[in-house]
């Protein structure tokens, strides 16, 4: 049992064991992938259960040590998917649930959902789900959740309301809810709905039922193990990930948000199955505080772990020469089977917490570098602070991964009087002062590639039984299709508060902690 566990994630089980449940590093929640019993045990008996399976400190210190051998490019894990190639025509699902957009964070609060709305509504008025296939994603159950989080913290999340808070003062200091990650209606719910859409998406990718997955409400990548952290909660990222590493061998993970996808990177810092590369600014204090150019990754995972870390005001012909010069390098190192892709919005010029000057045809220039791997490619959203770019940014992009251009006017739509006055679907550059001298960049380059010519092949594992899905139809079979298309959501309608879209005095709060 144990040994299986180390083959998927390429750790030993004494590691994952010894997980420190404060800082989220690495998974011992993750041993619920493949052993279901661990949900419901202590941790004195999950450590018996490890012993007994071979996996304790017994021995050479209790490690396994992995035979290896190498893959082609591609092949899939214990799946006989064959390697990629080129494809005359993408396949394309996207994941979208209308009630995403109505939670409501508070009017003080930078994390506006109802961006998701606009995006969507602006993907509609472009006649771009045409050329999609759309679904509703399921709400995630608590032991999907908890593949990777605490299973004290999903129930923590499942139980908690803003009529109840004041009974978990303890609780809420623990799980580090309060004003960055405020209590609000239907919490739970939001996070099971955009968990959902990952979890989902990566499932279709694993079956071959598309070539790229859109949910542009997941790609909160701050979440922790057993705390929230950065407006985020549930990191669908992660579960996403494990997911994919059912059938993939390596998973390469690319965060061009404006701020480190530590989450991400925590999760999977010991392990070679996954490459985590994160391009965000650093330094001064900036949130999350992590991301160095030296933070690499630890014991199997060293080297695997790439970050970028930039100053303010990187513009678009800086950062995209940066990005594709990495890029290219990590995909011909690594050989990943699977790339996903988080597209944080507030690496944009003009966000209310960012500090880079990338108009929407940069930021969109990596997606589409990296799409022409053409390898299955899960994207999300993120972070993305001023709404109106934000879908402008996303409703692009996802023109950009289905190859249609979009004309710069924006279609009448529900929410168009946001986009005045030119009612543009592109922005212009920011005028930021850029801080990134030729040199620091090449100096940054260097030492990235330098890490990655330590990586002596691609890691691989032996083939294994694939893990089942938890999945749980909470609807009669014998009346719906979950894999049904969902053409509803073209009629979608949300839940908008009259004071939503106000950015007076009193909502414009630029320290605060964000995704």
């Amino acid at each position: 049992m144990a040994h299986s566990l180390s083959r998927l994630l390429g750790a030993p089980p004494q590691l994952l064991q010894r997980t420190n449940c404060s800082s989220g590093l690495l998974i011992s929640a993750v041993s619920t992938l493949l052993f279901p019993e661990f949900r419901t045990q202590t941790q004195p008996q999950q450590q018996e259960l490890w012993e007994n399976s071979g996996g304790g400190d017994g021995g050479s210190g209790g490690e396994i040590f992995l035979t290896r051998f190498d893959l082609k490019y591609t092949q899939s894990f214990s799946s006989g998917v064959p390697a990629a190639k080129m494809r005359s025509k993408d396949r394309i699902a996207y994941f979208y649930d209308g009630d995403v957009g109505s939670v409501y964070f508070g009017p003080n609060h930078p994390m506006k959902p109802h961006r998701l709305c606009m995006t969507h509504h602006l993907v509609l008025s472009y006649d771009l789900h045409k050329k999609m296939e759309i679904y509703r994603p399921h709400k995630a159950y608590p032991v999907e959740l908890a593949q990777f989080h605490s299973a004290d913290y999903v129930e923590f999340l499942h139980r908690i309301t803003p009529d109840t808070q004041h009974l978990f003062s303890n609780e809420l200091a623990r799980y580090n809810l309060g004003e960055d990650c405020p209590v609000f209606e239907n919490l739970f719910e939001f996070c099971q709905i955009y968990a959902g859409g990952t979890i989902d998406a990566a499932r279709r990718l694993n079956n071959r039922l598309c070539d790229i997955a859109i949910n542009w409400a997941g790609g909160l990548h701050h979440a922790k193990k057993c705390e929230a952290s950065g407006f985020c909660y549930i990191n669908d990222l992660v579960l996403g990930i494990l997911e994919l590493l059912k059938y993939h061998p390596r998973v390469l993970y690319i965060d061009i948000d404006v701020h480190h996808g530590d989450g991400v990177e925590e999760a999977f810092y010991f392990t070679d199955r996954v490459m985590t590369v994160s391009f965000h600014k650093y330094g001064d204090l900036f949130f999350p505080g992590t991301g160095d150019v030296k933070e690499i990754g630890e014991r199997e995972g060293k080297f695997y772990a790439i970050n970028v870390p930039l100053k303010d005001g990187i513009d678009d012909t800086s950062f995209t020469r940066l990005f594709k010069a990495i890029i290219a390098k990590v995909v011909e190192t690594y050989l990943p089977g699977v790339i996903v892709l988080q597209c944080g919005a507030d690496s944009l010029a003009g966000d209310r917490l960012g500090c880079f000057n990338l108009s929407i045809d940069g930021h969109a220039e990596c997606v589409k570098f990296v799409k022409k791997f053409n390898l299955p490619l899960l994207v999300t959203g993120g972070g993305g602070y001023t709404k109106e770019n934000v879908a402008r940014c996303w409703t692009f992009e996802t023109g950009v991964l289905l190859d249609t251009e979009l004309p710069n006017e924006i279609p009448e739509n529900e929410y168009v009087k946001y986009f005045a006055p030119d009612f543009s679907l592109r922005i212009p550059n920011g005028h930021i002062e850029n801080l990134n001298s030729k040199s620091y960049l090449s100096m940054i380059k260097t030492q990235v590639l330098e890490n990655l010519r330590c990586i002596q092949h691609a890691p691989s594992v032996q083939l294994q039984e694939v893990p089942p899905d938890f999945y749980i139809p909470d609807f009669d079979e014998d009346e719906q299709n979950p894999d049904e298309r969902v053409d509803q959501h073209t009629q979608d309608k949300q839940i908008q508060r009259d004071d939503e879209y106000y950015e007076g005095d009193n909502d414009n709060d630029h320290n605060m902690d964000d995704v």
